[in-house]
């Protein structure tokens, strides 16, 4: 028996990886070129197929990049001629406000302790702040922006742009398309994929704000911008030599989840996420970490431990199941457990099953 990775990413593979991995490695997709016809419609496959699965309009391009890292850089060096607004509540949240501060910009930010979302309602944004970072699903601490929360900031503030970085829950958030104009992820997590692609949708709005800032000199990222990406997008090619097998790849698992329905697959997720916090609010070994209801992930759920996390990850991998540990000062302390669509109910309800007996 192979381990069971409950980990947020890397995570465990989706069940179709390997024989999609067979197939390109027969069909030498590692050898070709990506100027050439193959590549291209390689990539128009898998843009398709991801633009189904999400419901997304075509005034939305797809582009591809390392790492959902890289598009924290490149969104706010593209789109951001001084002011950035950010919500942060927890590592990677302020790992992306941390990222316009070294890019020379003037960000402004709302802070929540760990743990906590936000009250929308309640926060005003400066009139100055060009774009609002949102952090849909934090995966150091288990907090949620609900998709409505981010859809009310696009009413109240529709002239700013509304960026969303969603790594560790898309498929799952249900966005309206028209209240959000850039949203990205990694393909490590809730993919189920290794890691080593990012993918960045942006809207055109999201362009001309880049178009805008080239005008004025201040495009402060010449080499692979958003910019460079659209142009060669359109061609259905990458500014550079892409990560070809996990393109193709990624547009394998997208038509393997349009075949189950992603619908289908946010009820499942729901359920999961309801048997694992129904579970830790009633057992002697953990304790939901985030309080509201409102505001918990359904995609990362962490909890706090009444015994050194450390024994129950190694209780557990002695059963080949593998744990996530709390982020940062909070990893003895605390588990984090991926909920991607990867994991089935029953292996939810297996994984309940052996924390019992801890």
């Amino acid at each position: 028996m192979g381990k069971l990775f409950f980990t947020p990413g890397p995570a465990q593979l989706y069940p179709t990886v390997e024989k999609h991995l067979v197939e390109a490695l027969h069909s030498d997709l590692g050898s070709i070129s990506h100027r050439g016809k193959q590549f291209q419609k390689l990539f128009t496959q898998t843009t398709e197929n991801l633009r189904q699965l999400l419901s997304l309009p075509h005034d939305f391009g797809i582009y591809f990049t390392s790492s959902a890292t890289e598009i924290w850089e490149k969104s706010l060096a593209s789109c951001v001629e001084e002011k950035s607004f950010h919500f942060v509540n927890g590592s990677f949240s302020k790992k992306y406000y941390e990222f316009a501060k070294e890019l020379g910009l003037s960000p402004f930010k709302v802070e929540a302790e760990m743990g906590f979302g936000f009250d929308i309602d309640k926060i005003e944004i400066p009139e100055e702040a060009e774009v609002i970072c949102c952090t849909q699903n934090e995966t150091s601490s288990g907090v949620q922006m609900p998709a409505h929360d981010i859809h009310a900031l696009k009413d109240k503030y529709s002239s700013k742009l509304i960026f969303v970085d969603a790594v560790s829950s898309m498929p799952h958030p249900h966005f309206n398309w028209t209240k959000v104009d850039s949203v990205f992820f990694s393909v490590q997590k809730a993919f189920g994929m290794p890691a080593g692609l990012g993918v960045w949708i942006a809207n055109e709005k999201t362009l001309a704000k880049a178009n805008e800032l080239k005008s004025k000199g201040l495009l402060k990222m010449p080499y692979h911008n958003l910019l460079t990406l659209a142009e060669n997008g359109k061609k259905h090619e990458t500014p550079a030599t892409p990560n070809v097998l996990y393109i193709y790849l990624l547009g394998k698992i997208a038509e393997d989840m349009l075949k189950k329905g992603v619908e289908n697959i946010r009820k499942e997720t729901k359920t999961k996420a309801e048997l694992l916090y129904n579970f830790c609010e009633k057992s002697n070994l953990l304790e939901p970490f985030v309080k509201n209801k409102m505001h918990r992930s359904e995609t990362v759920v962490v909890a706090n431990t009444h015994k050194p996390a450390a024994d129950i990850i190694e209780a557990l991998k002695k059963e080949n199941i593998v744990l996530g540990s709390g982020y940062g000062n909070l990893k003895e302390k605390q588990v984090r457990i991926a909920n991607f669509p990867s994991i089935s109910v029953a292996q939810v309800e297996m994984l309940i099953e052996k924390l019992c007996k801890l």
